[in-house]
């Protein structure tokens, strides 16, 4: 079994990592800017990367459930694959709202089509399995052929 979820395994070991680094920003952010918790208003600079942070969190459950259906429904490699594509994007968004409150838009645009996508091969793989379970029907045949 474990050579079928091996790939969707480390890519949320590497997206924990990413949250753990963004969480690591907001602590710097708040030594470097003066702002002690609970607080969260401050300079721009600082609540730029808070926000940025609090983003990537509040999606990380609803990344990590679609990689994970993805993987298990529809076909491992390309849950992993779109999986890094994701993380990569969210990295990038962070990264660019760090700099200024516009550079985030072309990434989340991005990291919302690739989730987009994640559903979409989710609710695929769910449907073929549930029809193909329940009545016999294989609507991926003509993907396989």
């Amino acid at each position: 079994m474990l050579d079928q979820i091996h790939w969707l395994a480390a890519v949320t070991v590497v997206g924990v990592l990413e949250q753990a680094y963004f969480f690591l920003q907001v602590i710097y952010a708040r030594r470097l800017f003066g702002i002690s918790p609970p607080k969260i208003s401050g300079p721009p600079e600082f609540e730029r990367i808070f926000r940025a942070q609090v983003n990537s969190s509040e999606y990380f459950p609803i990344f990590l459930a679609l990689l994970w259906q993805a993987g298990l429904f529809f076909h491992q490699g390309l849950a992993a694959a779109l999986g890094l594509l994701y993380l990569c994007a969210r990295y990038c968004y962070f990264k660019g709202y760090k700099a200024s409150s516009s550079e985030r838009l072309a990434p989340i645009y991005f990291s919302a089509g690739v989730l987009w996508i994640l559903i979409a091969v989710s609710a695929l793989g769910i449907l073929h399995f549930f029809l193909s379970h329940y009545v016999g029907l294989n609507v991926l045949q003509p993907l396989t052929a």
